[in-house]
């Protein structure tokens, strides 16, 4: 009797220490923005979808484009506190803040990176920002203390002679990046006296994650009518779904489902370019209202994994702010003495789309210089042609990264 009881409390045990391993579910947490921050969202994106539309009708030749509307929005806001004048009302058009004061600026940017972070332990979201300036030097004491203050910004004079300097630079890129993206400038001329960066890195586990082992080979129609075979994850799932005559999208969720993919598919009749021409915030909105649905999904979806880089003064020019790239810049914020414009702004990103989630980086920088003066069947979701991802939070609506599939390409 005594061994039965002994054993009866062993398998208790055995069953309770079974129960307390299994993962309490995680709840998705929350965010509230104040009115000046949702403002300020709804501004970085239609920022973001101009600035991408301009950027694929530019690039279309690319078979890959990848954009983060908040990196460069980031990277930006720490630059335009040291405009003035003319050249601080084109930032704001261009950035489509309008009725937002300089501060207003300032305090939603820091909410909203604030917020967007440890949100959900299965995704990491690391944003960062930094200010490297020549030694020697003068940088008006406002803007590093706002650019601190707000944005947490690193801020560190360099010997811009050295060719430490660039190594600084880019080392700090690739750690604040993990490594995703380990250069953003190659030189520095004599005339550049300052660099803003910022950089965010991105990894999320699917919610639901791909079986490697149904990874296959798959027939990819890319636009020129050639095919290629990619490599495929597949799986069946109940995930948000929408169709109507310009695509078919589902919602891929990460972790507890703050942060999601969005993948548009175009119809047999229509292209990339449909879809991309008519982002605009108002179709946006529409298009994220529509995931009212969800349905049991065959799935299949290509793995990814590329970069993407391109100097954006030409398009920032376009969207209006270009007077902040010539001679006629005020950027007395920085210094006093003026004489400065942006020599250029570069934007580089990387994504790895894969069975367990999805990692992604961006990385922009702000160079400154000196002037010389649904059915009950599962519905077939077979992504084997062209198409549009974006990857947004779910509270805020925040797009984090967005991009066009021509050709997918996966490096192991």
């Amino acid at each position: 009797m005594k061994s039965f009881t002994t054993l009866l409390f062993a398998l208790l045990l055995i069953v309770l220490n079974s129960c307390n391993t299994i993962e309490d579910p995680v709840i998705p947490k929350t965010i509230k923005l104040d009115e000046k921050s949702a403002q300020l969202v709804e501004a970085g994106n239609e920022f973001g979808l101009d600035l991408f539309r301009r950027i694929y009708a530019g690039e279309m030749k690319y078979d890959n484009i990848m954009v983060s509307p908040l990196s460069v929005s980031v990277a930006l806001a720490m630059t335009y506190n040291g405009a003035n004048n003319e050249t601080k009302t084109a930032m704001e058009q261009t950035l489509k803040v309008y009725g937002l004061t300089p501060d207003d600026i300032n305090k939603s940017y820091s909410n909203l990176i604030a917020a967007l972070q440890s949100l959900d332990p299965k995704v990491v979201l690391e944003i960062a920002n930094a200010i490297f300036y020549r030694e020697g030097f003068s940088v008006e004491k406002d803007f590093v203390t706002i650019n601190q203050e707000y944005y947490d910004a690193k801020v560190e004079a360099l010997d811009f002679s050295s060719a430490n300097a660039v190594k600084t630079i880019n080392n700090w890129v690739a750690d604040k990046t993990h490594d995703k993206i380990d250069k953003i400038i190659d030189q520095i001329s004599g005339d550049q006296v300052m660099f803003l960066l910022n950089a965010i890195y991105f990894n999320g586990i699917w919610q639901n994650e791909f079986d490697k082992n149904d990874t296959q080979d798959r027939a990819f129609h890319m636009e020129n009518s050639s095919t290629l075979n990619v490599a495929t994850m597949q799986k069946t799932d109940a995930v948000p779904y929408v169709a109507n005559s310009l695509f078919s999208a589902v919602k891929l969720p990460y972790g507890a489902g703050n942060y999601n993919m969005y993948v548009f598919l175009p119809t047999e009749d229509k292209s990339v370019e449909n879809i991309v021409d008519e982002l605009d915030e108002t179709t946006w909105t529409s298009w994220m209202e529509s995931f009212t649905d969800t349905l049991n999904i065959d799935l299949k979806l290509p793995k990814l994994k590329y970069e993407y880089e391109l100097k954006l003064n030409e398009v920032l020019s376009d969207m209006g702010m270009g007077i902040a790239f010539t001679g006629a810049a005020d950027f007395t914020g920085i210094n006093k003495g003026g004489n400065l414009k942006i020599d250029y702004v570069k934007h580089k990103t990387f994504i790895d789309v894969n069975e367990k989630g999805t990692e992604a980086a961006a990385v922009t920088v702000v160079a400154i210089e000196l002037t010389s003066v649904m059915p009950s069947q599962n519905i077939q979701f077979d992504v084997n042609r062209p198409f549009f991802y974006a990857i947004t939070e779910k509270d805020t609506g925040a797009i984090l990264f967005m991009g066009t599939v021509k050709k997918p390409e996966y490096e192991s």
